[in-house]
């Protein structure tokens, strides 16, 4: 894999990785929704909110559109809701496995 491909899947996972993006990936999973519409969902203020949508809008998986004052926002790659799945996958597994650990059971790779 090429350093350009690597320093660019880092900054995709570095703009996700906060409970904030990621909430706001989740409510973006259900369709389109106003600023106006989120806002009341985060205890943050406008600017804070603000600076994690760009976060996600810089490395293109949210987009904006505006309709006279009000801004929309929709996700613009649904495909990164795949990595979600993916990361249950490796929390259930990980379970398992301290699960095993502490009955004395012997951990298997999955």
């Amino acid at each position: 894999m090429k350093d350009e491909e690597l320093k660019a899947r880092a900054r995709i996972m570095k703009a996700l990785a906060s409970p904030v993006r990621l909430k706001i990936v989740d409510e973006l999973s259900r369709g389109e929704r106003c600023m106006c519409e989120l806002q009341p969902m985060f205890p943050m203020n406008k600017s804070t909110l603000s600076r994690h949508l760009t976060e996600l809008k810089n490395v293109g998986i949210v987009g904006e559109r505006r309709d006279g004052a009000r801004c929309f926002l929709r996700l613009l790659t649904p495909c990164v809701l795949s990595m979600f799945d993916c990361t249950m996958g490796v929390i259930r597994a990980e379970a398992r496995r301290q699960t095993k650990l502490v009955s004395g059971g012997k951990a298997t790779e999955t």
